[in-house]
């Protein structure tokens, strides 16, 4: 069933993988023209339901079992597979990849970020916690970013941002809302970018 000439994205996951559910919707929906050759979690979690109940490839490499030997993993994973991997997409993936890795998959890995970096990136700034950041800097906007993966943390190369306004009354987790909304947006159109290259 698989199409040899259809460029291929394995999904890195950590949680419920609403922005993998949004890969796999816009992919079924002809709006992206790619395929999900695989979907890997370092822990359990929602989003490895999400590939089993549509059918995809997916494993679960725990970053607890194999600490620093995680990205050697999922290279195996993707290298030992007929399906071959051109991009790496990170969506809501909360393990830091090694710059071995990295290096090997420069430009062909994406991230997304719940904030515009530069601003709110780096050690400990995900999830709930870049929000409650947001708030807390007393920011009128925040959004989302697509950049490609380097070897620091949140600093690749801004490829795509989306603005949302941040209102008086929000708290972390109505603004993580407004920003997810716009997250399964952007990453469509960041994949779409990278399918480009």
């Amino acid at each position: 069933m698989s199409n040899k000439n259809k460029k291929k994205i394995a999904v890195l996951v950590s949680g419920g993988g609403s922005n993998l559910q949004s890969i796999i919707d816009n992919i079924e929906q002809g709006n992206l023209n790619c395929e999900i050759s695989y979907v890997i979690a370092d822990r359990k979690c929602h989003g490895l339901e999400r590939a089993e109940k549509h059918g995809i490839k997916n494993i679960l490499l725990d970053r607890k079992v194999l600490k620093e030997k995680l990205s050697d993993e999922i290279s195996n994973v993707l290298e030992n597979d007929d399906e071959k991997t051109d991009y790496i997409v990170l969506a809501g993936y909360l393990s830091i990849l090694s710059p071995e890795f990295i290096k090997k998959w420069s430009r062909k890995i994406i991230n997304i970020h719940p904030s515009l970096l530069p601003k709110f990136g780096g050690k400990g700034m995900y999830g709930m916690n870049v929000h409650r950041a947001v708030i807390e800097a007393k920011e009128t906007e925040s959004g989302c970013t697509i950049h490609f993966v380097d070897t620091g943390v949140d600093t690749g190369e801004i490829i795509l941002q989306i603005k949302v306004p941040v209102l008086s009354d929000d708290t972390p987790e109505i603004l993580q809302k407004r920003v997810l909304e716009k997250e399964h947006v952007l990453l469509i159109e960041g994949i779409k970018k990278l399918l480009e290259n």
